[in-house]
């Protein structure tokens, strides 16, 4: 299969941008180059120059949000940095259930393959059982392939082997043959919905935490401070976001205060 030359690798760096803010610099030409091919496989196109000519003619109506969805990273697994995870359930829920009576909403943001949501859901049930019944969490992915394996709930031998332990394993999924089904008590717990970061975020309800990590990363700080912008509106006044470990919200723009707690840290609305 032929490479994909320049003019090619342009366009699909500013359509990549345009589409979803994420910056493809000048030297991952070899990136792209994989991630197309393994696209072109699954379609009917006879290479990449072809594939990207159909984009530019808008020939092929969903074709951009294939080439968006390979372009995506959706690198996840279970308890991914583990202490968020404790923190939540140790020093930031209980607070917000003390604060109000009424459902506790958690949003994930840019949840990959649902991992992150239904670990969240599973160390509540460990951790702090009689909040259950009150937590609601939805994530959100601008891939839809990822988030209808999400919604699915079923992972293979490697995907649960990163991070899950065993002992949980046995006690919230079934085994399938060669694959774990989440257990319907984490999934009444969950739903999951196609969004983009970077457009309109629709009805999505006000929210009492946020889970935004490892995501900033992948945008330039323009972007990442209109993303940050949008969440502490959409975040309840005594809500709190989750960055990932490596994230900060020093020098963009944003209201945020960072809190740290004992083995994490996390934000909130100044």
């Amino acid at each position: 299969m032929s490479g994909i030359n320049s003019s090619d690798f342009d366009y699909v760096r500013q359509l990549i941008y345009r589409e979803s803010a994420i910056s493809i610099e000048p030297d991952m030409q070899y990136l792209v180059e994989s991630r197309l091919a393994s696209l072109v496989r699954k379609t009917e196109h006879a290479d990449i120059g072809e594939l990207v000519n159909c984009l530019r003619g808008k020939r092929e109506p969903g074709l951009t949000d294939q080439v968006v969805d390979a372009m995506t990273t959706n690198e996840t697994s279970f308890f991914r940095d583990a202490h968020p995870f404790d923190t939540l359930c140790k020093e930031v829920l209980p607070q917000i259930a003390r604060s109000h009576n009424d459902t506790i909403r958690i949003w994930c943001a840019a949840c990959s393959t649902g991992q992150e949501a239904y670990t969240i859901a599973m160390a509540i049930h460990e951790q702090c059982p009689e909040l259950a019944s009150r937590v609601s969490i939805v994530g959100t992915d601008i891939s839809r392939e990822v988030v209808a394996k999400a919604q699915a709930g079923i992972y293979n031998r490697l995907e649960v082997n990163r991070g899950l332990p065993v002992q949980l394993l046995a006690k919230y999924f079934t085994q399938q043959g060669l694959v774990w089904q989440v257990s319907p008590r984490l999934m009444d717990m969950v739903s999951f919905h196609r969004l983009n970061l970077i457009q309109d975020w629709g009805a999505l309800p006000r929210m009492d935490i946020i889970f935004l990590r490892n995501v900033l990363i992948y945008f330039d700080p323009e972007a990442k401070s209109t993303i940050l912008r949008n969440t502490s509106r959409v975040l309840k006044p005594d809500g709190c976001l989750f960055l990932g470990l490596s994230e900060t919200t020093l020098n963009l723009n944003t209201d945020y205060q960072r809190v740290t707690a004992e083995k994490s840290h996390y934000y909130k609305i100044a």
